[in-house]
């Protein structure tokens, strides 16, 4: 470290410390004290690209090579937002080890793996962007929510480019889709062009990490340069044939606040896929499963049972039947992800579908009657 700084100790909780806009605190302090007697630096990764890293320190930012620490595990290969163990010299610098993650943001890789891959590590706020200039996918918003509550982070939901929808009456109906979209969820409506919410979300992210989610086109990139004031993230125009845009942003680029905080920009996501997300679906349809606790049956499934609460609710309108399809929707496609890698889980899983079935020849059989042989 250079001359130029003062000690970590007389640094720390102080304005001073070049780590403390990037969410260091004395808990972390604590966790790095061993590698600290080492004489290693702590650094967060502000940005990963084909095997490096780099890494903001005391000392300034370094490049730092990944290779030591690449598992075969992809849950625990280096990402933006991690805090790191890195060599205070050398050519080529490396990264000797990463700090346990407090929270992380994992989808998915693809429909036909059970990987999952990182978006984000150590983030407190996730920031879910839906533009209002094209169709209000709420399924989707469902999805990006039960994936931000699993990472441990707090949902977020921003609306962007409310300039575009100019009656208030019709943004307080989408504002009103989106909260029952996303129960126990903040939905602000913002415009980066007219500065609309930017106070408000600016103060909601002004301490900790936030993470910006949402598919291309979304408005992240613009969003991120007014929050930050200056143009950091380059912008491109959306289609106009479908409201689309293209990738804009190509990594995952962590960038100080100017009044406090973080923010990890990402590239837009055009598949969302759970990954291992069974409590994050659960608090993101949390009035459905607050009504299964009323149900007769404590392993009631929501569909022909007798005393079902969450049928009666979609009866009388009060839960809307759109909502619990979606629920159904992603339950199904986490148990189908977590079965690929537990044998015991699928086998468990083919032998209630298969009880399911004989109930249900049972009850036809109940009501029209047993069938007569010719």
């Amino acid at each position: 470290m250079s001359s130029s700084f003062a000690s970590p100790s007389s640094l720390l909780g102080t304005s001073e410390d070049p780590l403390a806009p990037y969410g260091w605190d004395e808990d972390w302090e604590a966790v790095f004290a061993p590698y600290a007697e080492r004489g290693l630096l702590p650094g967060r990764v502000i940005r990963v690209d084909r095997g490096q890293c780099d890494v903001i320190t005391r000392a300034g930012t370094v490049r730092a090579d990944t290779e030591l620490v690449t598992p075969h595990d992809p849950m625990r290969i280096v990402c933006t937002g991690d805090w790191a163990a890195v060599d205070p010299g050398g050519d080529p610098r490396y990264v000797r080890t990463l700090l346990p993650r407090r929270t992380a943001l994992v989808r998915s890789t693809s429909s036909k793996r059970s990987d999952g891959q990182v978006l984000a590590a150590n983030v407190d706020h996730a920031v879910i962007a839906v533009s209002l200039a094209t169709e209000f996918d709420l399924g989707r918003l469902e999805r990006f929510v039960a994936l931000a509550w699993e990472s441990g982070a707090q949902p977020l939901v921003v609306l962007t480019k409310a300039d575009l929808v100019p009656e208030p009456a019709t943004l307080g109906h989408l504002v009103d889709d989106a909260e029952t979209a996303a129960p126990g969820v903040q939905v602000l409506p913002v415009s980066s062009a007219t500065g609309e919410g930017l106070d408000v979300l600016s103060a909601v992210l002004s301490s900790g990490t936030a993470v910006l989610l949402g598919q291309s086109g979304a408005g992240k990139s613009t969003l991120a340069n007014a929050l930050i004031g200056e143009s950091v993230q380059e912008v491109q125009e959306i289609r106009d044939s479908d409201g689309k845009g293209r990738h804009t942003t190509t990594t995952r680029d962590l960038l100080p606040l100017p009044w406090g905080g973080a923010l990890i920009d990402t590239p837009g996501l055009r598949g969302v896929g759970l990954w291992d997300a069974g409590s994050g679906v659960s608090q993101a349809f949390a009035e459905i499963e607050a009504l299964a606790e009323e149900c007769r049956f404590h392993d009631c499934a929501h569909r022909t049972e007798p005393g079902c609460a969450v049928l009666t609710a979609v009866e009388d309108g009060s839960l809307p039947d759109r909502r619990l399809e979606s629920y159904r929707k992603l339950l199904r496609e986490n148990e189908r992800l977590a079965a690929r890698t537990d044998a015991r889980l699928r086998a468990e899983i083919r032998r209630d579908w298969k009880q399911k079935q004989a109930t249900g020849r049972h009850l036809a059989e109940l009501k029209r009657g047993p069938l007569r042989k010719p």
